[in-house]
């Protein structure tokens, strides 16, 4: 393999990790306007608050962390 296409393969994977990163970053459907984005954020965190003890535990939060998302503003990440 020629250094070029090394270079071209770790440039490629650095990208790759970016998007990974970007993603997980914003969990939400693809192809939002910002608008969209806030709306998404909004009843998420909700929906959140409404959530029962039993079924916080099932996805692994305690009261205090759902309810410190479920409080934050909607232009907040």
């Amino acid at each position: 393999m020629s250094g070029t296409s090394d270079v071209r393969l770790t440039l490629y994977a650095q990208e790759l990790v970016r998007e990974q990163e970007i993603s997980a970053r914003v969990n939400a459907p693809k192809g939002l306007s910002l608008w969209g984005l806030f709306q998404h954020r909004r009843m998420t965190r909700r929906a959140l608050l409404s959530l029962t003890g039993d079924q916080l535990r099932d996805i692994g939060l305690s009261y205090e962390q759902a309810r410190c998302e479920g409080l934050k503003p909607f232009w907040r990440e």
